[in-house]
């Protein structure tokens, strides 16, 4: 065998053992988990329907299903993340998760004294989730004018088991951006991928030192979302919608990223106080309405009359 024919060999064997490696960084899965307290055996996160039922979640305010993750994202624990790396498609087992690789240790120093008069009256209960300074925490107590706020997450300390089930590899670009919108905005909205052919002008300068202006056409990769209510609402979005932009773009190799704004609703009935004035009111409400207005108002409502 030539030194060529030898090289090619050992080129197609590491083709062929990478492929047999599993799953890597950057691949999208479809995984079904469930995730629990390691201590108490509690459900805190699921997409199985009938898990949550049992742990009483309430199931009216989240769609059970499984995810799509992009591994490498930070979508899952960094623990479970190193498991999948090499798994492959129908691999399952549960992970041990430690409060490290959580939510992290409980810190006594987030638990701090503040005045109550920073918390709203109908939050100033043990156990209401409040906001002070910009910063989340839990009520614990609040006596007279003082209250002590646990601002620690509310699993710090917290070891976890990540029940888990790599069920499909995602390699439809369309599906990938859903699953990564699904996952920062806990529901997927309609999207597509569309290819467009632009135009682009270059300046070039030649050995005169003169520039000319030079076009082309090039094709762009443009995703597509169609934002719902909900998802307009949603405060990850409202604060973080560039950064969501911007990795949907750098992991799916797209160009642009179009946000749609859909309005539902029924017709034109909500305008009639804008094109009225007094939201359809006939003559004698506008009358009325004009009564103690410097204007006479009796020839205003027979020119309406008239027209």
């Amino acid at each position: 065998m030539s030194d060529q024919e030898q090289a090619d060999a050992a080129e197609d064997g590491d083709e062929a053992e990478t492929e047999s490696a599993g799953l890597n960084d950057g691949d999208f899965v479809r995984v079904a988990y469930t995730i629990r307290t390691a201590d108490d055996d509690r459900v805190i996160d699921t997409t199985d329907e009938e898990v949550a039922e049992d742990a009483e979640i309430d199931t009216d305010e989240h769609e059970f299903e499984p995810r799509v993750i992009a591994l490498g994202a930070g979508h899952v624990f960094p623990s479970v993340e190193e498991t999948f790396i090499g798994s492959e498609v129908g691999d399952e087992g549960t992970v041990d998760v430690p409060a490290e690789d959580a939510f992290g240790a409980y810190d006594p120093d987030e638990v701090e004294t503040v005045k109550a008069d920073k918390i709203p009256e109908d939050s100033r209960y043990p156990g209401a989730q409040v906001q002070i300074d910009n910063r989340q925490g839990y009520l614990e107590t609040i006596i007279g004018g003082r209250a002590r706020v646990d601002f620690n997450h509310p699993l710090a300390g917290e070891d976890l088991e990540y029940e888990y089930e790599i069920l499909e590899a995602i390699d439809d670009r369309e599906q990938q951006a859903a699953g990564m919108l699904g996952m920062y905005l806990q529901d997927a909205p309609e999207v597509r991928i569309e290819t467009v052919t632009e135009e682009e002008e270059t300046v070039t300068e030649d050995d005169d030192g003169e520039e000319a202006v030079e076009t082309e056409e090039v094709e762009k990769d443009v995703l597509y979302v169609t934002a719902t209510q909900a998802m307009q609402m949603n405060q990850q979005w409202m604060f973080q919608k560039q950064q969501i932009a911007q990795d949907l773009m750098s992991r799916l190799d797209l160009d642009r990223v179009v946000v749609e704004e859909v309005i539902e609703g029924g017709g034109m009935g909500g305008l009639g106080g804008m094109m009225g004035g007094m939201g359809g009111a006939g003559a004698g409400d506008i009358e009325e309405a004009l009564e103690d207005v410097d204007v006479d108002a009796d020839e205003i409502v027979d020119e309406i009359d008239d027209a």
